[in-house]
Formats: C-alpha cells, sequence, structure tokens
C-alpha cells in the first residue's frame, strides 16, 4: 500500500472521531455468568430461553397485529360526513404501530429460522444452540422507533379515552379487540387502551430478556461480546426514556404535534470541499445534520452542528452515480486491497498465542475498521439531493441505493404532512442528539459479528426472469445489492426492458460476495419527463440468503413490491476469493444502451460490435444467399448477445465459430435494441417531407444535411453501416440481396417516428406510409454514390483484433 494512502486512512480517524469498536462494554455491569453448572446445562438453558423469547414473540406480534386491525376502517371513515376519527386522530393513535409491527416481525421470523434445527432435539455434546446475538443486536439498533411511539403515547391514549366516552361506535370497538394466541389459536379480549401499552410494556421487558439470556450463554460462546453490546444499547436507551422530560424538547409545532426524532444514521456529506462521513437526524419538521465528536478513549460522545434543512417545501431529487476521478478510482482501487489483505490476516490469526492474538486482532481489526471507513466515505455514491425554498441546498451521497430510497421515502412521508417548523434552538437540539440517536455507528461490515455458517464467501448467481403486477406498460429494470465485505462491485442491475405490463428479462447477474447474508431487490422504472429521462423506484424488499438453500443450485424466489411481483433464482458457489486487483473489471453492457453512451465508454466513433460483426460477415457472408433477410438460430443470437453484454474476449472467440446468419442476426438485433434509433427520431418528419422534393439536387442536399446534423456517433456508424451494405449489394446476383432488400431489412431499425404518448392527442398516424418512409430513407443513402467515408477512430484491422482478443486496449 501506498504510504501516502495509508496516512489519509488514519487522518480519517481524526476528521469523525470514530470510535474502534461498538463491543466495549467498560461503561455497564453485566450479569455475572452462572457457574453452578456444566456447560451443556448452560447450553440447554440458554435454548430454553431462546424458546421462550420466541413465544413471547409470536404472542406481542399478535397483540400489536389486533391493534392495528381497526386502522383501515377508521382511515375509511375519516374522509365521509360522519367519521369516527378524524385523520389526523388516526395519526395519532397508531402512530409508529405500523413500524413497530414490521420491526418485531423481522426479528421474529429471523430468529424462528435459526432456532427451527436446534428445536425438538436436545442439546447434546456439546453442541451449542445456533448463533443468535447479531439478531438481538439488530433489533436493540432500532429501539429507537420507540422513542416516537412513547413520546406519543399520552396524546393517543387521550384521543382513545374522549371517544370512547363520547361515540359509541367507537367505544363499541374499543371495549372488545380481539386476539388469537397460542398453537390452538384461542380468543383473548383486549381493551383499545390496554393493547396500546404493550409496546412500553415490552421496551422494559427487552432489556430483562437480554439479561436473562446473557446469563445463560458461556463466557467463550461467540455470542456473548454481541449479547454485552445489545443490552448496552438497549440499558442505555431505557435510560433515556426514564430521562425524557431532559432531553425530549416538547416542541411544539404549528399543527399541535410535537416534534420528535424519526429516522437517524450515517451519511456522506458532499461539498466542494470534499466529502465527509456526518449523522443526519430526520426529525418532523426538519433535517439536521451533525459530526459526531468522541465516543471513544473514555470521552463523552457528543455533536457539533454542521446544518439544517425544514422539512416544508423542501425538494428532494435523486441523482446518479457520481464519476470518480482517475486518481480516485486508483486510490479506491488500492485501499480494497488492503481491505481484502487485512481481512486476510484477520482470518488467520487464530494460530497465535492467546495474548500475542488477542493484541495482534485487536490491531488488525482497527485497521480494517479504519479502510473499510475511508471506503464507505470515498467510494462511488448514489445522490440524493436536497433543494430549500430558502435557496440553500445539500447533496448527500450514499453507498446504498436501497438505503438512499428509504431516507427519500422517509423525507417524503412528513413532507405530506404540511408542517411548519418552529426555529429550533440548534444548541438544544444539536446537544440532544446523543442521547436521542438510534444509530451508534457507521454501517461497517468489520462491526458486525462474524457467523460463518450463515454467511455467503463466493459467488451469488441471480438471474432475473420476469415481472407482473404493474397497472399500466412501463419500462423497467431491477437492481441487485449484497451486503458483507464490499472488495468488489456490490451492485448490479438488468438492462431497462421494453414498455411493457409483463416486464421480460432473462439475464443473469453474477457478484463476487464476502460475509453476504442479505441480498436488497429494487425495481426502478425509467420514464421521460421535460425530454429527459428519469428514474423512480417503484419498489424494494429483501432476500436473507441462506447458503444451504441455494449451494450449487438455482432456486425460485418470488419478491413482492407493492404491487409488483419480481420473479428470480439464486444460486451459491462458494470458493476462495482472489484479491480485488486480480479481478477483471466488470465489462459493461452493450445491448440497449444509448449508442453514444457504448461509444463514449469504448473511446471510439463506431462501437466495437458493429465493426466485428460486419467485418466478419464480409469475410464469410457476401456470397451468403439471403445475408440479413435470413435469420440464424434465436438460441445462437442470444448467446452472442450474452458474451457482447458480459466478455468481450468471449464475444470474439465465439463469433467466428458461429453460423454468419446468427453474427448477421446479432448485429440487427443491436440496431433494433437501440433507446433510440440511428438517425434520431426528431428528424423523422425531415426526413419524410425531404424524400418528397421533386428536384433531385435539392433533394440531395436536403438528405445529406439532415445526416450531418445527426450526432457524430450516429452519423459515424451509419455511413460505416451504409457502405458495408453497399458491398453486400455488390455480390446481389449470388447472395440475392439488393439495395431495396437491404433497406427493407434494416429501414424500421434505424429510421424510427416520434413515440406517441398514451393520452396525448395528435395526428392519426398511417403506420403503412411509417414503413414506406423508413424504407424510402435507407434506399436512398444506399444509391448515395458519393457518401463520405465514416470515421471510426480505431481502424478495423488485424492488429486492432489481435489487440482486442489478448486484453489490449480499446483506445
Amino acid at each position: 500500500m501506498e504510504p501516502d494512502l495509508l496516512d489519509d486512512v488514519f487522518e480519517v480517524e481524526t476528521e469523525v472521531d470514530f470510535a474502534p469498536s461498538p463491543l466495549h462494554t467498560d461503561s455497564i455491569d453485566f450479569p455475572d455468568t452462572p457457574t453452578d453448572c456444566g456447560p451443556e446445562m448452560m447450553l440447554e438453558r440458554r435454548l430454553v430461553v431462546l424458546t421462550s423469547i420466541l413465544t413471547s414473540e409470536e404472542l406481542y406480534l399478535s397483540e400489536l397485529e389486533t391493534l392495528l386491525t381497526p386502522m383501515k376502517a377508521l382511515k375509511a371513515t375519516a374522509g365521509t360526513s360522519q367519521p369516527v376519527l378524524s385523520t389526523q386522530q388516526v395519526r395519532t393513535v397508531f402512530f409508529q404501530v405500523p413500524e413497530l409491527r414490521d420491526l418485531h416481525k423481522e426479528f421474529y421470523t429471523t430468529l424462528r429460522a435459526r432456532l427451527e434445527p436446534a428445536q425438538g432435539q436436545e442439546t447434546q455434546g456439546g453442541t451449542q444452540p445456533p448463533p443468535v446475538g447479531d439478531l438481538f443486536l439488530r433489533m436493540v439498533s432500532q429501539l429507537g422507533v420507540y422513542r416516537g411511539f412513547i413520546d406519543n403515547y399520552e396524546s393517543a391514549v387521550e384521543i382513545v379515552r374522549k371517544c370512547t366516552q363520547t361515540d359509541q361506535r367507537f367505544r363499541t370497538l374499543a371495549e372488545s379487540m380481539m386476539s388469537c394466541k397460542g398453537s390452538d389459536n384461542s380468543k383473548t379480549t383486549y381493551t383499545f387502551e390496554a393493547l396500546l401499552y404493550k409496546p412500553l410494556d415490552r421496551v422494559t421487558k427487552t432489556t430483562l430478556v437480554l439479561h436473562d439470556l446473557l446469563k445463560h450463554t458461556p463466557l467463550n460462546h461467540q455470542d456473548h461480546a454481541v449479547l454485552q453490546e445489545a443490552l448496552r444499547i438497549s440499558s442505555s436507551f431505557l435510560s433515556g426514556v426514564n430521562e425524557e422530560s431532559q432531553c425530549k424538547r416538547a416542541v411544539t409545532l404549528s399543527t399541535g404535534m410535537r416534534r420528535q426524532l424519526i429516522r437517524d444514521g450515517f451519511v456522506v456529506d458532499i461539498c466542494e470541499g470534499g466529502q465527509s462521513m456526518r449523522h443526519l437526524f430526520l426529525y418532523t419538521d426538519l433535517l439536521l445534520c451533525a459530526k459526531l465528536k468522541g465516543g471513544s478513549a473514555g470521552k463523552q460522545a457528543y455533536y457539533r452542528f454542521s446544518w439544517y434543512l425544514p422539512l416544508a417545501g423542501l425538494r428532494v431529487h435523486w441523482a446518479q452515480e457520481q464519476e470518480l476521478s482517475a486518481d480516485l478510482q486508483f486510490r479506491v482501487s488500492t485501499m480494497r486491497d488492503k481491505m481484502f489483505q487485512l481481512r486476510h490476516e484477520l482470518r488467520q490469526q487464530g494460530s497465535c498465542s492467546k495474548a500475542q492474538w488477542s493484541r495482534t486482532l485487536e490491531r488488525s481489526r482497527r485497521k480494517l475498521q479504519q479502510v473499510e471507513l475511508w471506503l464507505l466515505t470515498h467510494s462511488p455514491l448514489l445522490s440524493l439531493e436536497l433543494h430549500s425554498p430558502n435557496g440553500k441546498s445539500h447533496t448527500l451521497g450514499f453507498s446504498s441505493m436501497y438505503e438512499l430510497e428509504g431516507w427519500r421515502e422517509a423525507i417524503e412521508k412528513l413532507k405530506g404532512e404540511n408542517l411548519e417548523t418552529v426555529p429550533p434552538d440548534l444548541l438544544t437540539l444539536t446537544s440532544s442528539c446523543a442521547k436521542l440517536r438510534m444509530t451508534q455507528h457507521p454501517h461497517l461490515q468489520s462491526l458486525v459479528p462474524a457467523s460463518a455458517d450463515q454467511a455467503l464467501c463466493g459467488t451469488l448467481s441471480v438471474a432475473v426472469h420476469s415481472a407482473c403486477g404493474l397497472e399500466q406498460p412501463a419500462s423497467l429494470y431491477i437492481c441487485l445489492e449484497v451486503d458483507g465485505y464490499r472488495f468488489y462491485d456490490n451492485r448490479a442491475q438488468t438492462h431497462p426492458s421494453l414498455s411493457s405490463p409483463t416486464p421480460q428479462w432473462d439475464e443473469e447477474l453474477s457478484l463476487e460476495v464476502d460475509d453476504a447474508q442479505c441480498l436488497r431487490v429494487l425495481c426502478v422504472m425509467q420514464e421521460c419527463e421535460k425530454s429527459r429521462q428519469v428514474d423512480r423506484i417503484q419498489g424494494r424488499s429483501s432476500i436473507q440468503l441462506d447458503p444451504t438453500t441455494m449451494l450449487m443450485k438455482w432456486r425460485k424466489y418470488m419478491v413482492s413490491m407493492n404491487q409488483i411481483e419480481v420473479h428470480l433464482s439464486l444460486k451459491y458457489s462458494p470458493h476462495p476469493l482472489v484479491p480485488p486487483s486480480q479481478v477483471p473489471v466488470q465489462q459493461q453492457p452493450v445491448f440497449n444502451i444509448p449508442i453514444g453512451v457504448l461509444a463514449q465508454q469504448e473511446g471510439v466513433l463506431v462501437p466495437h460490435i458493429v465493426r466485428s460483426c460486419i467485418k466478419d460477415v464480409e469475410l464469410r457472408g457476401l456470397e451468403e444467399v439471403g445475408i440479413y433477410r435470413i435469420s440464424g438460430a434465436a438460441s445462437d443470437i442470444q448467446s452472442l448477445k450474452s458474451s457482447f453484454d458480459t466478455n468481450l474476449r468471449e464475444a470474439m472467440s465465439r463469433l467466428r465459430s458461429m453460423d454468419v446468419n446468427a453474427v448477421s442476426g446479432v448485429l440487427k438485433l443491436f440496431f433494433r435494441e437501440l433507446p433510440e434509433p440511428l438517425i434520431p427520431r426528431e428528424q423523422f418528419q425531415s426526413l419524410s417531407d425531404a424524400l418528397a422534393i421533386p428536384d433531385l439536387s435539392s433533394k440531395m442536399q436536403s438528405m445529406c444535411s439532415i445526416l450531418q446534423a445527426c450526432p457524430d456517433v450516429n452519423r459515424n456508424t451509419f455511413l460505416f453501416l451504409l457502405h458495408h451494405l453497399r458491398r453486400v449489394s455488390e455480390k446481389q446476383e449470388i447472395n440475392k440481396m439488393t439495395l431495396m432488400n437491404l433497406a427493407t431489412v434494416f429501414g424500421p431499425s434505424l429510421v424510427r417516428p416520434p413515440e406517441v404518448v398514451l393520452g396525448q392527442c395528435g395526428p392519426q398516424v398511417d403506420i403503412s406510409q411509417e414503413v414506406v418512409v423508413q424504407v424510402q430513407v435507407l434506399y436512398f443513402y444506399l444509391q448515395c454514390s458519393s457518401l463520405p467515408a465514416p470515421i471510426t477512430a480505431v481502424p478495423l484491422d488485424t492488429e486492432e483484433e489481435e489487440e482486442i482478443t489478448t486484453g489490449g486496449s480499446l483506445h
């Protein structure tokens, strides 16, 4: 590793005051592990405790579901002339309850999946119950959801009591809410107020449960340190609730609601001076960005104010992934190699003596955290732009599209409340962040407890098949993200589908993963807005990865996102990983992307797929009867397409062994799948008018002017193809392909009319006339004997071909 890069890593620690590890437990007295029983007995008791926790969670979920049962009906009546509760009252009564239900539902589902193998059989021969510490740590790290509920509890109870006294309809509902519980589905009757109290009771029970579980977890168990940290967070949260009067700062807003913390987390603050890790707090009416200070070496953590934006009138815009400079790309690559090396060293340090191992392990772990934090701050980021009516703007960077969408959704939801902002006391608000925060540190994989049996290390293959459930046709693509160490790119996406109510992809994507446990799936729609392309996330979901169910075999999944259902298959292939610098850079796709983008990626004016297919046809196919009219085998064409999209060298080697009709078919498919045709759509009417000019000289001048107005890449690729097709027609006595035949084949792909937007009025279009124009335009250009020669930037010759097939540069 370069010395200056290593210096940068250690500078990060000074800038963000990053604590070495969240598993530091000196600040709390934990219960002693019992010594009056052997390890086997302790593990048996531990399994009993875990089973009882699972049963308790099932009951609590049932109670939350019962509490939420009338919410939909009450919302529906709120818009009628005789509402039971107003919209604001419904919002207050059920505030944060759906979020609590989702939090515990995820915890219950994952805990049950972990315990299923151990339930039904006794722990024998020292066999330990499965590790679950990471589940408890993840759950208590989200306990901040309860703070909003607790702050709102008195208001919710007041509404319930008042409406119970004044409205017979609500009284009937509130006094007889039924819940099913237990394996026999026995009925239990609750009052509305009793159900509202359940979450308050749960906060205290969480800490008590962790005490009990830790008590029956041996000191050498991999869960012990993790459960200590979970207990520390839970106890700290409970302490903060008890001191609520000091840290709540109940500011009353214009609507009568109080300012409450809704969400917080670490993000990258992007500005002209660079990129910095910051802690972002989303309150009921504003966003607050602060810098975390202290928190290590016994120092009390506190926050320094950075900036804030009111939510009222805030415009939120998702921007595409930022481009990295060549220098920063090199540094990111170097740091990934360093992280890989440190991770490898940590795995091998178990052979050292205990004292030496402890010191070496801590030192390596600390370095790993520093490198991972640097990468989290400086790797390619997706941007969320925030624009306030007062003229202030800020840009936030996220390494995960899934996380970005979570923040965007939360902000948009609060904006819909139309709250006015009471100017905050910034000093008081910033000071309270240390108590209110739900997230303790940036999400670093090196801080996540190891779970080798549950995590993936190798290649995760994802075959994205199709989607359904769309209300109207749309062009969609699927984005995939995996967690774990980010030695390699952790995100991949399909090509945009054709506009359809049932999009089809049938694409296979591969991700190299280390310590991965979760696959996130996002469905993104592409649409045009004010003549520019806009991407909008339609839904997101996640899949917990179980290596045992997809080991070396495909397993089908159906992922539901709102009303959309996405069908895909997963396969896991475990293998040792190689350093990131030894992994070939993943090739950008070739098909179904704008030709200007493709040419820019390759540094040419005529894309390589066009030149290579044309050269192969001219070598082997000029005397092939029906060349371009007779199609090759569909399987061969799709196979070649996939090769061009994923591995150029493989495509080149396969090109020469394929049937020449399959090669010509791939070239036709490439032009047919361009999002925009080679001749821009806006030129269609001009071309149609030019064809109608009776004077040949004027017609020629007009047609050449239109061609000259096309973008450089489009014009030169079009000229390259025209010269090729003229050479094909020179053999028409053998191949039977005249200029008119070739114009008929290629015209509809190269020249397309403007798209007609559904719902918009426009002139009636005669499709047959469109086809005539498409064919006649190409036929006219093919007849021109004075066409200029195309500029390809890289001449297509033998030397260039050899350079590409041996992995040389395309530039």
